[in-house]
């Protein structure tokens, strides 16, 4: 007993963080916390700031005078805005659900020791990894030969999978799954799927929650496959990125050209500057609001899916 009392005297000692440090520790992860923060913070102020302050003194934390113009402006393009808002939803929430079942269905597939064709896969999805089809050809197969053009297909499927998700999730499978789990399983009669959708799913949240985030992010912020698929006569099917960003190219554009087309006081009355910001606040709270909901996840999926390849 005097021995297992030492070493677990030693082991206390060596795992205790003296006040210091701790200390240390805090102000450092305040900071890093404060990094991550005040950029946000800036860009709602800014967005919140009046266009004549803007002019005088730039970018700023305490402006001279403050001013809902920006959101005013995208408040009267609403029907636009709002349309689009719901077709990032929809692709969003589509989009993430398709791609984690096309993910999880190859990936468990290749973490089975036993698929015989298991290596053949597996380097066939890792080329795309390192060498791409190029965009002509991306292009020409997506419209001409699946006709996917003017479709919300177009803006689902060639993102919904990646091979980096799928060895992320063949790897989460291979090191969470064991095969023991899975021939209980078959003894007791179950079919692949009632196996994969039962027993193997309910066990893999953290991996699944982790592309999930992936896949979200990737559709609210995608824009290049609506101006690549989506022509202008369908403009109904904009989502809110392609939308938005039209919105500020079209700010830009009236800014630069202010000589030929609207006076120097309806110029500066023009929220351009901070309408930038309120597109980006528009854009990044909507998505922030889902991180939480990951994160529990989130961290322990990365962590147990990077233990071996």
């Amino acid at each position: 007993m005097a021995k297992d009392d030492l070493f677990s005297s030693t082991v206390t000692r060596f795992n205790r963080i003296s006040t210091p440090t701790n200390i240390l520790f805090s102000l450092i992860f305040i900071a890093l916390a404060l990094i991550a923060v005040v950029p946000l913070i800036f860009v709602i102020i800014i967005s919140f700031s009046s266009a004549s302050s803007i002019q005088r003194i730039g970018y700023s934390f305490f402006p001279k005078s403050w001013s809902a113009e920006a959101y005013k402006y995208l408040w009267n393009l609403r029907d636009v805005i709002g349309r689009s808002f719901l077709v990032s939803v929809g692709i969003t929430v589509v989009g993430t659900l398709l791609g984690l079942f096309l993910n999880a269905t190859m990936g468990y597939v290749l973490s089975r020791r036993n698929f015989v064709l298991r290596n053949f896969f597996t380097k066939l999805i890792f080329i795309p990894m390192l060498f791409s089809g190029g965009l002509v050809s991306t292009y020409l197969i997506n419209t001409q030969v699946l006709k996917l053009g003017n479709t919300y297909w177009a803006l689902i499927l060639p993102i919904a999978v990646s091979s980096f998700y799928i060895i992320v999730l063949r790897t989460f499978f291979q090191t969470t799954v064991p095969d023991s789990l899975i021939e209980s399983g078959k003894i007791d009669g179950a079919s692949q799927f009632t196996i994969f959708f039962r027993i193997v799913l309910p066990i893999s949240l953290p991996g699944l929650a982790t592309i999930g985030l992936f896949l979200s992010f990737g559709y609210w912020n995608s824009w290049f496959p609506a101006m690549l698929y989506i022509q202008s006569t369908h403009q109904h099917m904009y989502p809110l990125q392609y939308v938005l960003m039209s919105i500020e190219r079209n700010l830009q554009f009236l800014t630069q050209n202010s000589q030929f087309m609207i006076p120097d006081e309806a110029l500066r009355r023009l929220p351009t500057e901070s309408v930038r910001m309120a597109i980006v606040v528009i854009v990044v709270i909507p998505i922030a609001l889902a991180y939480p909901f990951f994160q529990r996840y989130f961290i322990s999926g990365l962590t147990i899916g990077a233990i071996k390849g």
